[in-house]
């Protein structure tokens, strides 16, 4: 017998597995083996070099080891391989504002303090390319402070990232300590978000810190906003990394999506969008999200990003763009896009719907009425709305039978909600009702045209007989309760129309007013698809019940009830 892994004998061609053998005596009583299946010379035979001979080559050039290339370096008796070196990347956040994330979950931020979390997020992406990320303190704005940092960091670094301060303020230093300490390269690129990145050389070549005989280290002077920063580890670390690597930079996954808004672009720069991204029908449907540089948020929540070059005047509604997807083919498939009113109950079910199924639950927040415009051009599987007739007082109904009169709708109930002013904790200048709104010594902060919430405070005001003009800062307007909220605490609005669950939230008061309910809209084909039926499921567990229900101002008995039209 042979075992597996033995040596042939020198007499034999092949190997029978002993499954398929069977011991038998012939007529005359003599024992014998019988062979029941039949086989080729050298079957079962792993003949010398099958895998591997000398000189072959084994693995080429730059190529990043793989589980089974070890086996395969091990195989042909390669204990010890040459690799590239991770290269040690220095990150070193600047700012007299910042705190530290730790510090900050102790005591309390005081006004004008920030929590430091650019450095975070760049060690990340650093660790995710390759590198040896090295987080420093923070430095303040002390320009002997900070070139003191980049001095010590480009001994023992192979590069240097140095947040913040790029651009040109009274205590921005960043150009002038790489000017000191070595070359400055470049200031300023042609990219938004992500505009006043500088790009250097510290050391005079004498070998400070660089890769090899005499170089320098390069820094990358990265711009504070964290969108800004994310970007420009994208568009300018991971390449670097790459090649010190001996690879191809990163090359993202692309689909083409229609564009469901027009997209500005500013003429000089490549404008990096960010977009969320869904499949409505046999449509890839990409509708921008937040643009601000400083709103990290936006990162979270994108599935992509749509690059608009210069000298563009950007894209129109309904064009074709190419995604730079952050997510996979499959995901944007399972993903589930909600255009519409903003409601905090869609945090919630968007995370029940993450734990219960393969599903995602997308949203841009684009008020009720633009949620129904956005059904009727097929970009969104359903929208959030409550938005009232001032005529019959009814929600929700007229609008469908405007907007999409040609296509039978459900209108399925998500929660019943409370509407009312949204002020300082303890109501200090004392709001009662919708003629507050009035008030000499208000200032409130509105909601955009569109959305329910002021359609509901024009029908009010209307029937007071108070004109918008009456009303001090109805022209300022955000686009979510939270928004609202937060500019009520920080003092820039007295009051703004919202509700309670958004006032709970940055513990302020709140003054009830209406009792609406916030309904899904989608056309029937999308509600009786697959795709939402795991989303429909929710609105009858009890779970789900019990989580909405824990946050105040929620009436979730008229939860799951369906109108059709």
């Amino acid at each position: 017998a042979v075992n597996t892994g033995n040596a042939l004998p020198v007499w034999a061609n092949a190997v029978v597995m002993i499954e398929h053998t069977q011991q038998v005596v012939d007529e005359n009583g003599r024992s014998a083996i019988e062979i029941r299946a039949a086989l080729a010379p050298w079957h079962h035979v792993r003949p010398m070099g099958e895998d591997m001979v000398a000189t072959e080559l084994v693995l080429p050039a730059n190529h990043k080891l793989r589980p089974v290339d070890l086996g395969a370096l091990a195989g042909s008796g390669h204990a010890v391989v040459s690799v590239y070196r991770k290269p040690k990347v220095a990150i070193i956040p600047t700012g007299s504002e910042l705190l530290s994330v730790e510090t900050a979950v102790t005591q309390p931020l005081q006004p004008g303090q920030i929590i430091e979390y650019n450095s975070m997020v760049m060690a990340a992406q650093v660790e995710n390319w390759g590198g040896i990320p090295v987080r420093w303190p923070i430095v303040p704005d002390e320009f002997e402070a900070i070139k003191t940092a980049v001095s010590e960091a480009a001994q023992d670094h192979d590069l240097i990232l140095l947040n913040a301060g790029s651009s040109a303020g009274s205590e921005d230093y960043t150009a002038h300590v790489v000017q000191a300490l070595g070359t400055l390269l470049v200031h300023g690129v042609a990219v938004r978000p992500g505009h006043p990145v500088i790009l250097g050389m510290i050391g005079q070549g004498q070998g400070a810190g660089g890769r090899g005989q005499g170089k320098f280290t390069p820094i990358v002077g990265v711009p504070g906003y964290p969108v800004s920063a994310a970007l420009t580890g994208e568009i300018f670390v991971e390449p670097l990394l790459a090649k010190w690597r001996g690879q191809a930079p990163f090359q993202p996954l692309t689909m083409a999506a229609t564009l469901t808004r027009k997209l500005n672009s500013h003429t000089g720069d490549d404008d990096f969008v960010r977009v969320a991204v869904g499949k409505v029908g046999e449509k890839v449907m990409a509708t921008p999200i937040s643009r601000g540089a400083g709103v990290i948020s936006s990162l979270v929540r994108a599935d992509g990003i749509v690059r608009i070059p210069r000298f563009s005047e950007g894209e129109d509604a309904g064009s074709q763009v190419a995604v730079h997807l952050y997510r996979t083919p499959r995901e944007i498939e399972k993903s589930i896009l909600v255009i519409g009113s903003h409601d905090l109950t869609l945090d919630v079910l968007a995370q029940f719907l993450a734990l219960t199924s393969d599903r995602r639950l997308v949203s841009a927040n684009v008020g009720s009425l633009g949620g129904l415009v956005a059904l009727r051009r097929g970009e969104s599987h359903l929208a959030g709305s409550h938005l009232l007739d001032p005529d019959t007082g009814a929600y929700n109904i007229s609008y469908i039978n405007r907007y999409l009169p040609d296509e039978k709708i459900v209108l399925l109930t998500l929660v019943g909600r409370e509407q009312g002013w949204i002020v300082p904790a303890g109501n200090p200048a004392g709001l009662r009702g919708w003629e507050d709104a009035a008030r000499s010594d208000i200032r409130i902060v509105n909601r955009q045209r569109g959305a329910g919430t002021r359609v509901l405070l024009d029908y009010e005001l209307g029937k007071l007989g108070i004109n918008s003009d009456q009303v001090n800062g109805y022209e300022r307007e955000e686009y979510t309760h939270l928004a609202v909220a937060a500019a009520v605490a920080s003092g820039t609005a007295a009051a703004g129309l919202g509700i309670r669950a958004a006032a709970r939230a940055l513990d302020l008061g709140f003054v009830p007013l209406a009792h609406e309910q916030y309904e899904l809209v989608m056309p029937k084909a999308h509600y009786e698809s697959e795709l939402l039926r795991p989303l429909v499921a929710l609105l009858a567990d009890e779970g789900f019940k019990t989580a909405v229900s824990a946050m105040p101002g929620y009436d979730v008995s008229v939860m799951g009830q369906v109108r059709t039209l």
